[in-house]
């Protein structure tokens, strides 16, 4: 299956499409009307907006650094996931978004780091919960985050991953677990994004990372490729290296450059074209 994730609404009726995603509220804080005629995609706690109004909203490390995109490793700014007024405003958001379509995507969930966040607010939290250790704590913060959305969620659920598949890294790197979320989640979508795609092995890498382990676990796995001005055979390369090894392909803000690579792909399978060579090609000499 192949999906266009987009913020050009029009976008999502293209017929080469099988599946689309509209960006309703993106990490800029940007905010758009949930549509119908596509998966709505709410990113929860990247918002550039929010802490730029109100900089006591960001997640701070055990020093008072906040996580702004003004500091080096973030490319935006995060709030802290255990802001209760903004996680009210978050849920209001899925409830419009449900009522356009049943289905929803999630980005940006979780932490923004492995030492994020250390506000008074979590340290309070932290130290009148049942656990001892704060990485359980924070998984647990997470997981009940996902559980609220997944109870205002009547159709499929996607949540997007930092693409980092060992087992443990996405856990203490921002509370992700895999393990605890997937009967929740219906979908994991790993965003592995290059603006040129001229090497892939280290994409099979991750794919094949995320596939062994989501093994065993009720959910399906989603690679998001980038789609900016790629040429067009190296994206094409490159969805087939990805196929090999998710449920679902999808491609990142560029409709005309994803759905050529799609019609490429289509036309030279009529043709009898075997991709499944290209992908052992691609193993074979794209490699270090």
């Amino acid at each position: 299956m192949y999906g266009v994730v987009t913020r050009n609404a029009e976008e999502l009726e293209w017929s080469a499409f099988d599946a689309g995603f509209y960006e309703v509220k993106d990490v800029t804080g940007r905010a758009a009307a949930p549509v119908s005629t596509g998966v709505n995609m709410v990113s929860a706690f990247g918002d550039n907006a929010a802490v730029g109004d109100d900089n006591s909203m960001a997640a701070v490390d055990a020093e008072g650094r906040p996580a702004t995109r003004d500091r080096p490793y973030f490319d935006w700014s995060s709030v802290c996931p255990t802001h209760d007024r903004y996680r009210e405003g978050l849920l209001e958001i899925v409830d419009d978004c449900i009522e356009a379509l049943p289905d929803l995507r999630l980005d940006d969930v979780g932490f923004p780091r492995d030492d994020y966040c250390r506000c008074e607010r979590c340290d309070r939290r932290f130290a009148a919960s049942e656990f001892d250790d704060r990485a359980d704590w924070r998984a647990s913060v997470v997981t009940d985050f996902v559980a609220d959305v997944r109870d205002r969620v009547p159709g499929d659920l996607s949540l997007t991953c930092y693409p980092d598949p060992y087992p443990g890294h996405l856990r203490t790197r921002s509370g992700v677990d895999i393990e605890a979320l997937a009967p929740m989640v219906d979908e994991f979508v790993v965003p592995l994004y290059d603006t040129a795609y001229g090497t892939t092995y280290w994409l099979e890498t991750i794919a094949k990372g995320f596939e062994s382990r989501l093994a065993g676990l009720d959910a399906a796995l989603a690679v998001e490729l980038y789609a900016v001005e790629v040429d067009v055979d190296a994206l094409v390369g490159a969805t087939e290296v990805a196929d090999a090894y998710a449920d679902a392909v999808y491609f990142g803000y560029d409709a005309s450059n994803a759905a050529a690579a799609i019609r490429r792909m289509r036309a030279d399978r009529r043709e009898g074209v075997s991709h499944g060579d290209a992908v052992d090609d691609d193993r074979d000499h794209s490699g270090p």
